[in-house]
């Protein structure tokens, strides 16, 4: 049986437990029992804490600071099973692991008992704080600010959700007290020298492949670079497209042949149109025999393993309307060429992947002058997006005439526009007296 004291005329008790060294206390306030142990083998000692943290309760208590209710934990717990059944279907299972992984190895540990009203702005900052050291302490860096963003994002549908239920009265202002906007960057895309170079080397591999094993995949990675920097599509978006998603068509307005696209993807269903330069490696790869069997592989030069495990060759046949164009991933081969070019890194250090051919087609059309609204709608994006990332950084988005404009410049075409006045008024009084 456990030993038993009581303190404070009844209203503060302490025990030990048959199974614990520690002593323990509880009371009875407001409503609630509390209990917290001690860590103290000593029974004075334990004593001791226990009437400090009674007052201390008592204290809070008449203050109003006394917090009871729901945790964060169950309001997290309560959010995942919500978000998984509402978006199904709106969102991948990716991104819904995504969400338990933050809380499970972050947020929960750090929030996870607390009362949900006790999580304020200022407990918010504290978690910014411990996160970077314990970021610090294990990776020896800070974590990144988009991984900041997405855990706050995190906090908040959690919050949300307890709103919904009525655990919680109203949200706490989770914004950054500093820093509330980043600098200007751009991502990374290749400039016309360096997707020249690109599609050259590509080129050449698909003319002349390390192994003649590899040929396949060297042509399916050459027409991809082609392809997917003349229609601005996502690599995801690729890699769902089938033969019967793509037509070739002569457009009214360029007077040029093109490609429409029924794009599958982030934004759902939506239309692309081409550039002329994709036509061709489109035929190239309508016409292409592939192998019959796909390897279902990261390994983007690997044979069929069907194939192999028989020591014979793969049959070739024709791609069907339902193939898709690009059954395999192109990134090991892709990065491959990237680093023998030294074009992996850009000049601010970010790596250059599939999604870096899709920001080179946005670029290249505002550098040609195309409208942002048209370019955002083909892309399925916003004009915000496009003019935060990508219209940043084109200098031909800058107009020098406008810009270098000269003082001296201005009073001269004054003078100019005074002095046509002058004469036309001047004419006006000839014409009036002449009649």
């Amino acid at each position: 049986m456990a030993e038993h004291h009581e303190l404070m005329g009844g209203k503060l008790h302490i025990y030990k437990r048959d199974n614990s060294r520690f002593w323990q206390c509880s009371t009875y306030l407001r409503g609630k029992n509390w209990r917290n142990t001690t860590k103290e083998e000593s029974l004075s000692h334990a004593k001791e804490i226990a009437e400090d943290w009674y007052l201390e309760l008592r204290g809070k208590a008449r203050a109003g600071a006394l917090t009871s209710g729901p945790t964060f934990k169950k309001a997290a717990d309560q959010f995942l099973a919500e978000y998984e059944t509402i978006t199904q279907g709106q969102r991948s299972p990716e991104w819904v692991k995504t969400y338990a992984l933050m809380l499970r190895v972050y947020l929960v540990p750090y929030f996870g008992k607390m009362a949900l009203s006790e999580i304020t702005a200022g407990k918010v900052q504290e978690y910014r704080i411990h996160r970077r050291q314990l970021s610090i302490d294990k990776r020896g860096k800070p974590p990144s600010r988009s991984s900041m963003h997405h855990e706050t994002v995190t906090i908040r549908q959690v919050l949300k959700t307890a709103l919904r239920h009525g655990w919680l009265t109203a949200l706490p202002d989770l914004s950054q007290p500093y820093k509330t906007s980043g600098k200007i960057t751009h991502r990374a895309w290749f400039s016309p020298e360096e997707y020249q170079r690109l599609y050259e080397a590509t080129r050449r591999r698909a003319q002349a492949p390390l192994h003649n094993r590899h040929k396949w995949a060297c042509e399916q990675l050459h027409d991809y670079v082609l392809f997917m920097a003349n229609t601005g599509l996502r690599p995801d978006e690729a890699a769902r497209l089938e033969f019967r998603d793509v037509k070739i068509v002569k457009d009214h307005g360029s007077k040029e042949t093109i490609l429409e696209i029924e794009v599958r993807g982030k934004r759902g269903v939506g239309w692309c149109k081409s550039t002329h330069n994709a036509v061709v490696p489109f035929e190239r790869l309508r016409n292409r025999l592939r192998p019959e069997i796909i390897p279902e592989s990261d390994e983007d030069e690997a044979p069929p393993r069907q194939a192999t495990a028989r020591n014979t060759k793969p049959r070739l046949v024709k791609p069907q309307s339902t193939d898709r164009l690009f059954p395999m991933k192109q990134r090991g081969l892709l990065n491959t060429i990237l680093d023998e070019l030294k074009l992996k890194l850009d000049r601010d250090g970010k790596p250059r992947t599939s999604y870096s051919l899709r920001h080179t087609y946005i670029c290249f059309r505002l550098m040609e002058g195309a409208d942002i609204y048209q370019i955002a709608k083909n892309c399925r994006t916003s004009v915000e997006m496009i003019e935060k990332f990508y219209a940043a950084h084109i200098k031909t988005m800058l107009d020098a005439a406008a810009i270098n404009v000269r003082k001296g410049t201005i009073q001269r075409e004054r003078k100019s526009r005074e002095g046509g006045e002058q004469d036309t008024i001047r004419t006006d009084r000839k014409a009036r007296k002449d009649g």
